[in-house]
């Protein structure tokens, strides 16, 4: 039996007929740029996120992006960020004309470890970013009082972790403002590329919204210099009909965690995902640690059973940061996951028999290892 990753057409097929008629009805308006999808969009997302505004913008890097040129950010300033993420954290700090610097994880959750943040702040320090890893919220009430007591922005990355709760709030709602991302995989995904930028800050809201419009608020009349970062009306259809849905998709998606680490539970070599007791996970990712990783890998294939490994090299150990002069040994807990790390097939469609096919390969590796 083959099990893929994730098997989008398999969620395609239980919401058809919502998808092909929302889709018919965009192409019948022919409103493809901004209008009423797009606006009812933006306002769904902000009473999902308990937050005031939401901006839709065309991906998720784009939403770090103009959060960041939108609290002001000038070259040589400083954001600390988590070294165990997707690029786009740190490109787009980067791209926004700051320098990352980058602080190791807790070795339980992945996600960054507030305890080491204040040792990294310096007078150029603006802002901290800190991710809600693999659908689950970082500790945030230690970042927002760090953040508290220098004067910093806090700008969630929550790609990955929409639904997800910290305390009872939700993921996005914690800091001064939040990037969230409709890449297909994620929880909530489009038809392709598009994000959403949520907060309760008036004039980061006003701000972001010129950004993403070339810094026109009047036709032809541009009051800063921004830039095209608008999400498509057929997106915003898309993803108004799986909203709908997804609480009961990551609710699944928790039943599929379970289930996985009840059986790993018997497995001494693996190391099922931690869940904080402040948290609420919504399990984007499904990340085991195991011995002997790339070979567990390599007989999963083999067999038809997707896998991936997020991430297998720090931010801080990427080429493109060299010059910023970090060794592995500077964020040893990441180092060290890179090399263990695998994520197994978790999506809400994941049938038990498929899940036992995937249990069963990963103790033939352990058999082996």
């Amino acid at each position: 039996m083959t099990v893929p990753m994730i098997d989008l057409q398999a969620q395609y097929r239980q919401i058809k007929p919502e998808i092909d008629a929302a889709v018919a009805e965009v192409l019948a308006s022919q409103v493809f740029i901004g209008g009423p999808n797009v606006e009812a969009l933006e306002e769904a997302i902000a009473v999902y996120a308990g937050v005031k505004h939401a901006i839709a913008v065309a991906s998720g890097t784009d939403a770090l992006l103009l959060l960041l040129k939108a609290i002001g950010l000038q070259p040589g300033d400083e954001v600390i960020t988590t070294t165990f993420s997707f690029f786009a954290t740190a490109g787009a700090i980067a791209n926004a004309g700051a320098t990352p610097v980058f602080v190791d994880v807790d070795s339980a959750t992945y996600n960054i470890d507030p305890a080491l943040i204040e040792a990294r702040i310096t007078p150029k320090t603006r802002a901290i970013v800190p991710v809600h890893l693999f659908g689950q919220c970082a500790d945030m009430d230690a970042v927002m009082e760090i953040a508290a007591r220098h004067g910093l922005y806090v700008i969630e990355d929550n790609a990955q972790a929409l639904g997800a709760t910290y305390k009872g709030r939700a993921a996005g709602a914690l800091g001064h403002a939040a990037a969230i991302s409709f890449y297909p995989t994620k929880n909530l995904g489009g038809a392709g590329d598009g994000g959403m930028i949520v907060t309760r800050d008036n004039d980061l809201a006003a701000h972001v919204r010129l950004l993403r419009a070339h810094g026109s608020d009047a036709a032809y009349v541009h009051r800063i210099v921004g830039t095209n970062s608008r999400l498509d009306a057929l997106q915003a259809a898309v993803l108004r009909v799986k909203l709908e849905h997804l609480d009961t998709w990551n609710e699944r998606r928790r039943a599929n965690a379970d289930y996985y680490s009840a059986a790993f539970g018997s497995m001494a070599r693996v190391v099922p995902p931690t869940e904080h007791d402040a948290n609420h996970h919504v399990y984007h990712q499904y990340v085991i640690r195991l011995p002997r990783r790339d070979q567990a890998v390599e007989l999963l294939r083999g067999k038809g059973i997707g896998c991936a490994v997020f991430y297998p090299l720090p931010l801080h150990s990427q080429a493109c940061f060299a010059h910023l002069g970090y060794t592995a040994s500077d964020c040893p807990q990441a180092t060290r996951a890179s090399r263990e790390v695998l994520a197994l097939p978790i999506y809400p469609e994941l049938t038990r028999e498929q899940q036992d096919q995937v249990l069963a390969v990963v103790h033939e590796h352990l058999a082996g290892a």
